[in-house]
């Protein structure tokens, strides 16, 4: 019996015209789209961002993944997606993930694949690369994200402030995802170190509600969505002392 394949495609940040091309030969021929479910009854960021791309034959499969920290229900919502693209695989159906970003930088398709591998270790998967929000964001504000011997420090979630400050000690360019719900606490340790005229927020990145938050200096507050990332630049590292030129944002 022929196994299909399990493909994660990264889909980009939000805007559909940022999806490689290899991902979506890939996508629109897949006979099985699967992808994250949205809250609420509402359509995900990936579901979103490749709606226009999907045609009407495709199998469009919704898997269910909570916003949870309990490993035990995680793990489950984990191996019950993966018994629902089996049922596919299984036929000989080819399945496409996909996943918003890129599928291998903090993506939820890692915990599926390592799923399907588990349970059934047949399984052949491939992955196709996108485009991540911290370069979508650089290019969004008009600035590398990196140059030179820079260092970056790329911190996923900030559950305690005291790993932002070990990052600002050796990092040239610090990237927060989800800056959402700890954006105060950020905003107090960059004013302590004289960084906020170098930092930026830049909120649903290449999206059509796209905002772009820079010279934090008088926002101590900030009503943000939780597709939030933050972008600090540490002026006073040995790095980060040759100029940069002016680079014009897409």
């Amino acid at each position: 019996m022929q196994i299909g394949t399990l493909y994660g495609i990264g889909v980009g940040p939000g805007d559909p015209e940022l999806i490689p091309l290899k991902g979506l030969r890939r996508l629109q021929t897949a006979p099985v789209v699967a992808f994250p479910a949205g809250m609420g009854g509402k359509p995900g960021i990936a579901q979103q961002i490749i709606a226009e791309w999907l045609s009407p034959q495709q199998v469009q499969l919704a898997l269910n993944f909570p916003y949870v920290q309990d490993e035990s229900v995680l793990k489950q919502a984990w191996q019950e997606a993966a018994e629902k693209v089996w049922q596919y695989l299984q036929q000989g159906l080819d399945v496409v993930f996909a996943s918003e970003g890129d599928a291998s930088f903090y993506s939820t398709f890692t915990y599926l694949s390592q799923t399907i591998r588990e349970l059934h270790p047949e399984v052949e998967v491939q992955i196709v690369p996108g485009i991540c929000s911290p370069l979508a964001a650089a290019a969004a504000i008009g600035i590398p994200l990196t140059y030179r011997a820079q260092r970056l420090a790329v911190l996923p979630a900030l559950y305690a402030i005291e790993e932002l400050e070990m990052a600002l000690d050796w990092a040239d360019v610090v990237v927060l995802l989800k800056v959402s719900s700890v954006y105060e606490q950020v905003w107090g340790v960059l004013k302590q170190r004289g960084l906020l005229e170098s930092s930026w927020v830049v909120e649903r990145v290449t999206q059509s509600q796209q905002v772009i938050y820079n010279n934090l200096s008088d926002r101590p507050h900030l009503n943000l969505s939780y597709f939030s990332l933050a972008i600090v630049q540490v002026p006073n590292s040995k790095n980060n002392k040759a100029a940069v030129g002016n680079i014009s944002p897409l």
